[in-house]
């Protein structure tokens, strides 16, 4: 799969070679920890043998003779990179290379199921948490690494298993999560709504470069099936990071994470409510893009904030020096206007009220002209171009969506944190999903979204009202002077596996809007 494929799905790029057909077994006779492969360098391939057999597909970067950071006994810290969703051990080398030249000891690896290392895919499963440790014992055996000084980094899948390695070893002193998630479940089920887009994508990348365990098959089809959903809440529980978050605080982790705010698999939401709860040393950074947008250019080895921000991180926790800093770091839609807070709570420091007295009853499962976008695309463009997903909103069908305008905002509005919507909902069938977006439109009528969020009910009466909150997904976003708020409720998006059956009815009632402001 070529590089400009990698990119166009969203994860990541870099040098790849072919996967095998056949999954990589370990040769007769050798050890736990065999290491094969020639140097160049300080550049060397690996392969590492986990304690099923399994064998991992590896790079190995070695700072060279003479680098500064290396202790009394010639060791330097180390940097494990699992490798990202559908990708193989060279996508880092980049990263991997300028890593070295600063003093690090780096093992790149490919996630097992993945390209050429054994195993089936375990979407970081006990198996694939397993490896994290079986890789820094190998770096410790094979390489001039400093076991008090063990870090990781990685990107997207990468980034998922650098916390849950924070979680489940506890010689992981500092970790930087990129386009990683918190919570696998809201991920794949926010808003108790089926993230089937997303899903799609996933299943076909991995397809394309890697073999399917049993369980991520089966958790796969329920999905899209809209079946035994408990279960699959269940499996992506165990790969959730925020489920055990008390082993991280209790490891004292540093732990940074970087995310963009249109990603398509992981929003920020689940990311920020994760960074409230640790009490560890943290810090966030949330910028415009998509998954793993932001880091795209970091992989092709150009200077990257994203990138450069890990390696501060890395540098102060791993090896005392000084640059790096706790706290929140936002990049305002659509200025670019960057912005420094000491927490979360801190963001949205006051809350305006918007209240719609309106009653709208629309068609269920009909499309309004309204979307939350397109996976992985949107997110670039929004990055690039500063062009939210956009919307005519006279034209919006009203028998599809419920429409309400605020007067214009004179001086404009900081929006800054997650929105919530609570309106009231009767429905000619028990169950049925809501889509809330919330967009910046102009004089001519001209609506950018600002942020949206799915939210599904089941078991209520046909006929009787009942409350409905959603939370929209954070940003911060600068709503110009002169500009409107315009609030959509409708009942379909093509992201989303909605319960609202074609042919019945909604009807919205008047809705209270609570914006966290500057």
């Amino acid at each position: 799969m070529s590089a400009l494929l990698v990119a166009a799905l969203g994860l990541g790029a870099g040098a790849v070679a072919a996967p095998s057909a056949v999954a990589a077994q370990p040769a007769a006779g050798a050890p736990a920890f065999g290491a094969t492969a020639s140097a160049l360098d300080g550049f060397r391939l690996a392969d590492i043998t986990a304690g099923d057999g399994v064998v991992l597909k590896a790079d190995v970067f070695t700072p060279p003779a003479g680098t500064p950071g290396a202790d009394a006994q010639g060791r330097y810290p180390v940097v494990v990179q699992p490798a990202s969703w559908g990708q193989n051990d060279l996508e880092y080398v980049a990263q991997g290379h300028r890593f070295a030249a600063a003093g690090y000891v780096v093992v790149t690896y490919t996630v097992r199921g993945f390209w050429g290392s054994g195993g089936e895919v375990d979407v970081a499963g006990p198996k694939d948490v397993a490896d994290i440790s079986t890789v820094i014992d190998w770096a410790l055996a094979h390489t001039p690494a400093d076991p008090d000084r063990v870090g990781m980094v990685g990107l997207s899948l990468g980034g998922g298993l650098t916390l849950l390695g924070a979680a489940f070893d506890a010689r992981i002193k500092a970790v930087a999560s990129l386009s990683g998630w918190a919570d696998l479940t809201d991920a794949l089920y926010s808003g108790q709504t089926r993230h089937t887009q997303a899903a799609t994508r996933l299943a076909t990348i991995e397809g394309l470069t890697g073999r399917k365990s049993p369980e991520f098959a089966t958790a796969l089809d329920d999905l899209f099936a809209d079946r035994d959903l408990p279960e699959v809440v269940k499996w992506a529980n165990v790969r959730s990071p925020a489920t055990y978050l008390d082993r991280i605080n209790a490891h004292g982790t540093a732990v940074y994470l970087a995310n963009g705010w249109s990603d398509s698999f992981f929003n920020p939401g689940q990311m920020t409510d994760f960074y409230r709860k640790l009490t560890v040393p943290k810090r966030l950074e949330l910028r415009p893009g998509d998954h793993a947008s932001q880091e795209f250019t970091g992989l092709l080895g150009f200077s990257n904030d994203t990138w450069d921000g890990a390696r501060a991180w890395l540098d102060h926790y791993l090896k005392g020096a000084g640059g790096s800093r706790t706290g929140v770091d936002l990049e305002v839609r659509p200025t670019g206007a960057h912005e420094a807070y000491p927490d979360w709570s801190s963001v949205g420091s006051r809350t305006e009220q918007l209240s719609f007295g309106e009653t709208s009853t629309v068609r269920g499962d009909r499309s309004s002209g309204a979307s939350g976008g397109v996976v992985l695309l949107s997110g670039l463009v929004d990055q690039w171009l500063h062009q939210p997903p956009t919307a005519l909103v006279p034209l919006l069908d009203r028998d599809a969506a419920a429409v309400r305008q605020a007067g214009p905002y004179r001086q404009g509005l900081p929006v800054r944190g997650a929105v919530r919507v609570r309106t009231t909902v009767t429905a000619s069938a028990p169950q049925g999903t809501a889509v809330a977006y919330l967009y910046d439109t102009d004089a001519f009528g001209v609506g950018r979204l600002i942020a949206h969020a799915p939210q599904s009910w089941s078991g209520r009466p046909a006929g009787q009202p009942f409350p409905l909150d959603v939370t929209l997904f954070p940003t911060a976003y600068d709503l110009p002077a002169g500009h409107r708020l315009t609030l959509v409720l409708g009942t379909h998006d093509e992201l989303y596996g909605g319960e609202t059956p074609k042919g019945s009815t909604v009807t919205f009632g008047p809705a209270e809007v609570s914006l966290p402001v500057r």
